[in-house]
């Protein structure tokens, strides 16, 4: 018998070097996406933080102007809010820039209009509007 067999079983230099090489390339694969995935996910939350302040501010504009109470100021109103809802930065805090524009459309009639920015990252924003009427049954704390 001889003591060399041509059918030895394991893993030879040649396999290990060649699996250490495809493993390497899909992390390497892998990592290369992970800065547009923050970005990603960055703009989402910006995008979603925005999206609740401009439902917030539509909503609390349409309400007043349905009091038939309240006297409607026309014009253009810019403010700024911060995520923490805080009237003042806090640390961590983002700014985001709420134009707010009410016009008359006709009598008892208005366009609520809601620009919502944050620079640097959107300089264009999220925009929506909505038309609104007095309503009688929101007649609430007049005499």
């Amino acid at each position: 018998m001889s003591s060399t067999r041509c059918n030895e079983r394991g893993v030879t230099l040649v396999e290990s070097v060649l699996a250490i090489l495809l493993v390497s390339l899909g992390l390497i694969g892998l990592l290369s996406m992970q800065p547009s995935a923050w970005r990603a996910s960055a703009r989402t939350d910006y995008l979603g933080r925005a999206a609740m302040i401009l439902s917030k501010e539509l909503t609390a504009r349409e309400l007043a102007i349905m009091n038939p109470c309240n006297v409607v100021a026309t014009g253009t109103a810019t403010q700024t809010v911060y995520t923490s809802g805080q009237g003042t930065a806090q640390a961590g805090d983002i700014g985001f820039t709420v134009q707010a524009t009410t016009a008359v459309v006709a009598t008892n009639v208005w366009r609520v209009t809601v620009l919502v920015t944050w620079p640097p990252l959107n300089a264009t924003g999220i925009r929506e509007s909505i038309v609104v009427t007095r309503q009688e049954p929101f007649r609430l704390g007049c005499i």
